[in-house]
């Protein structure tokens, strides 16, 4: 399939799943995962449509969060608490105004998709705004793909400017994506 063909494949799976329920199962494995690692600068996402919500993670894990903000040169990062606006899309990204910080503060970056692979590979809304921002974090940074266990697929088609993430987190757990360098 087409990455076309898979974003409405997944986009129909995603809307007959049980979002809720799912976003704080996720949550309560990414607390976990989290202190163990003693991240404590987390970058959120603000959930879109029918993905899997993070938020919840907030009320299981003391940390300092952040939101990011969508600009035509990639995404801006602003700490929370916020002012927040709706996006033309609908969900809710901090206020051009919202206090910003560099992306150095960042201990973990929570990844939405619309479906992952195991080795780590996303298949996002092509955009490429978590690409080129996933791109430029150091490697010290934790990347966690947020997804059902029904929209892990056995490989999904990239390009060479995707960038996977270093680890999945779904109703499972959270575990080490598979490398395929080894």
């Amino acid at each position: 399939m087409t990455k076309a063909e898979l974003r409405r494949w997944a986009k129909r799976v995603r809307a007959g799943l049980p979002t809720a329920e799912l976003s704080h199962q996720v949550a309560g494995h990414l607390a976990r995962f989290l202190a163990e690692r003693s991240a404590k600068h987390i970058l959120l996402y603000s959930a879109f449509g029918s993905e899997l919500d993070p938020a919840p993670l907030q009320t299981l894990y003391p940390a300092h969060y952040y939101l990011p903000r969508a600009r035509t040169h990639g995404l801006e990062v602003h700490p929370l608490p916020c002012p927040l606006v709706r996006h033309r899309y609908g969900f809710l990204e901090p206020a051009p105004h919202a206090p910003r910080v560099e992306t150095g503060v960042l201990e973990a970056v929570l990844v939405p998709g619309l479906a992952f692979d195991p080795q780590g590979w996303r298949l996002g809304y092509g955009q490429g705004f978590y690409d080129r921002f996933l791109a430029a974090l150091p490697p010290t940074v934790l990347t966690l793909g947020l997804t059902a266990e029904a929209l892990l697929l056995p490989a999904l088609p990239h390009d060479p400017w995707d960038v996977p993430v270093r680890y999945l987190a779904t109703e499972q757990g959270v575990r080490p994506a598979l490398r395929e360098d080894g």
